[in-house]
């Protein structure tokens, strides 16, 4: 059994159903994992044609909108693991979408930046993104696609 308290959901434990059952049933990041995997497949394959994946072209819109951006500050602004985001970093790299800049005066951070063909990719593949947008919209109903921008609005920045 479920039950709202303090704006959290909770699960009561009953005698009759294990626990897990009760997790697997109720668990937020079970469902957000799943969520994204969903979006993240219909995005993929929308972008496919054009040689990225969602996450790399997540990354070429935040340094589009950010850069020069270190690889410390974009990690930051997108809740990214250190080797995660390398891993997406480096076919963009590697393709010439994103430069990276000579260290800054700290000797360490190397800017990212997007090269005119990420720009020219990013242009080309706006209509690939604008018809996945469009069905990950209908997949969650209005409601729920405005529910999550708010939800991702109000997460906070990641300290490490």
């Amino acid at each position: 059994m479920q039950h709202e308290s303090n704006g959290t959901v909770e699960v009561n434990r009953t005698a009759d159903e294990p626990l897990s059952r009760q997790i697997a049933r109720n668990c937020l990041m079970t469902r957000a994992r799943q969520i994204s995997r969903v979006l993240t497949s219909v995005y993929d394959d929308a972008l496919r044609p054009f040689g990225i994946v969602a996450p790399q072209f997540s990354l070429l819109v935040l340094i589009a909108e950010l850069g020069p951006i270190s690889r410390s500050d974009l990690g930051r602004r997108n809740h990214h693991e250190r080797s995660t985001l390398t891993r997406n970093l480096q076919p963009l790299i590697a393709h010439g979408w994103v430069a990276e800049d000579v260290p800054a005066s700290d000797g360490r951070s190397r800017p990212l930046s997007l090269t005119q063909e990420g720009k020219a990719l990013l242009d080309s593949a706006a209509s690939a993104w604008s018809t996945a947008q469009r069905h990950v919209t209908r997949l969650l109903g209005e409601g729920g696609a405005h529910d999550l921008m708010n939800i991702s609005r109000g997460l906070p920045l990641r300290m490490v």
